[in-house]
């Protein structure tokens, strides 16, 4: 699939971004973890986003996609149109932030930047807030999975744990890897999977800016994970993949992601486990 060049670069720094908030066309969405966050203090102009909205809340994987009947009315209220250039930010160094952008790409919808480091890199360079809910001019957006190919599903992903071209990607933190912690009835990982922590991208020194890129490349190609092959990548939820799936695509990887995660992994008695 092609990347057509947006507008603003792909991951935006939070000082090239205050200097075009009135720039046409400009949709900024706030997906925080926390509401609170939002109403605390928000990029100027930012549209806040419930992140539940990005999930299906549907059995039996409640944290799939939304059907495109919700995404439409969802992205409607937002005020998205084709030619919307939308900046996506959080709360916590780009989980929610990636999976919306990750939503967007399925729908074809390719013009989308990071603002690196969201609200706490915004707060850290002293750079204004406003603590007044913005409403967006709804649209009329209908919204098409076009890119079914950036996700992968439990049954492809079973047959495929024996492919050497495939890597899996465990973003959840190593006690959950390792299954020593976990709320689901079965612990551990897929067959095969490495484990790269998602707060392990972020640079918690520069206000959980991404790392240099560069050093997450060498990292990743010592895991088995590089432009070479095909990735899966999933959490408990594809909340915390988000930010992972966010990275690959960044790094131009043909990346995949995992709707179901380990919350539909782990609760099934047919799917194979390594602890």
């Amino acid at each position: 699939m092609s990347q057509d060049e947006p507008r603003f670069p792909r991951i935006i720094e939070p000082g090239t971004l205050s200097e075009h908030l009135e720039a046409p066309d400009l949709l900024i969405i706030d997906v925080p973890a926390s509401t609170q966050s939002y109403q605390d203090g928000h990029v100027p102009g930012a549209v806040f986003l419930d992140y539940r909205r990005l999930l299906s809340g549907q059995a039996p994987v409640a944290n799939d996609v939304p059907d495109e009947d919700a995404l439409s009315t969802l992205f409607s209220e937002l005020g998205l149109t084709p030619h919307t250039h939308v900046i996506v930010y959080d709360d916590e160094g780009g989980g929610w932030a990636g999976r919306l952008a990750w939503t967007l790409t399925l729908l074809g919808h390719d013009q989308w930047s990071y603002l690196n480091g969201g609200i706490h890199a915004w707060r850290a360079d002293d750079l204004p807030q406003s603590q007044q809910p913005h409403s967006p001019t709804p649209s009329r957006y209908q919204a098409r999975i076009q890119h079914p190919e950036l996700m992968i599903r439990r049954e492809e992903l079973i047959e495929r744990l024996e492919d050497p071209e495939l890597a899996i990607w465990d973003a959840r933190s190593l006690e959950e890897y390792d299954g020593l912690k976990g709320n689901n009835q079965r612990l551990g990982h897929i067959p095969g999977a490495v484990n790269l922590e998602w707060t392990d991208t972020m640079d918690k020194a520069r206000h959980l800016r991404l790392r240099d890129l560069s050093e997450l490349v060498t990292e990743l190609a010592a895991l088995g994970i590089d432009a070479d092959g095909d990735i899966a990548t999933h959490c408990q939820s594809h909340h915390r993949s988000g930010l992972t799936w966010m990275i690959g695509y960044i790094l131009g990887y043909n990346i995949r992601a995992y709707p179901g995660s380990w919350q539909e992994w782990g609760n099934r008695d047919d799917t194979p486990i390594e602890t």
